[in-house]
């Protein structure tokens, strides 16, 4: 009998796209037996200043660059190829729209978990994905797992904990040891690094 297929979601600017985003991505899909790993890049990003975010064709590039080798994880330029501003539930809707039978688990870090209820239509973005909320072992799992229980029982979601190595890598980190000249390898995939010094990008 065939199951449903279970495909993760990891989203966001990936401005770039660094260790930490695949080092989650494949424990989330190790954990949870998933099919696939779809990594999304974010179009215009309401949260964040556009002129300080890599144009999308440049950070599609550097993401098919950095999981081209890796079998289970593909890439998606839904949210780039659509106009205005990226919202999770349109992007969650339109991929259910199209793939009715598979199961979307959205990754999200566990800071974003006490945020979710600001996003638009976050009840949208519970009933189209069980949602993985990614913490680190240091980062107060008792409180994480006390918003899991009360988003679940108040919007009838299914949140799940995804507990992650201690990764602390972050774009704006990248980003600011290019500009200094400073070296970025171990922190981001080979083939980013030499995409980054080549087209002098963030300088």
């Amino acid at each position: 009998m065939k199951t449903d297929k279970k495909v993760g979601i990891i989203g966001g600017t990936f401005n770039p796209i660094h260790l930490g985003h695949l080092i989650l991505a494949e424990r989330a899909y190790e954990e949870f037996q998933l099919d696939e790993i779809l990594f999304i890049p974010t179009g215009i990003s309401y949260f964040k200043d556009p002129a300080t975010v890599l144009d999308s064709k440049t950070r599609i590039t550097l993401i098919g660059d950095a999981i081209g080798n890796n079998p289970h994880f593909a890439l998606s330029t839904i949210e780039t190829e659509r106009p205005g501003n990226s919202y999770t539930y349109e992007t969650l809707e339109e991929l259910k729209a199209c793939n009715p039978n598979t199961i979307y688990y959205l990754i999200i870090g566990a800071d974003s978990l006490f945020q979710l209820e600001e996003w638009k239509y976050p009840e949208r973005i519970m009933k189209n994905s069980i949602i993985l909320a990614a913490a680190r072992k240091d980062q107060g799992i008792a409180d994480v797992s006390k918003k899991i229980d009360e988003l679940n029982e108040q919007y009838h979601a299914d949140i799940r904990l995804l507990q992650c190595p201690n990764i602390d890598i972050s774009s704006t980190e990248i980003r600011e040891r290019v500009k200094s000249g400073k070296s970025i390898r171990y922190l981001v995939m080979p083939s980013t690094e030499e995409y980054i010094e080549k087209h002098h990008l963030y300088q």
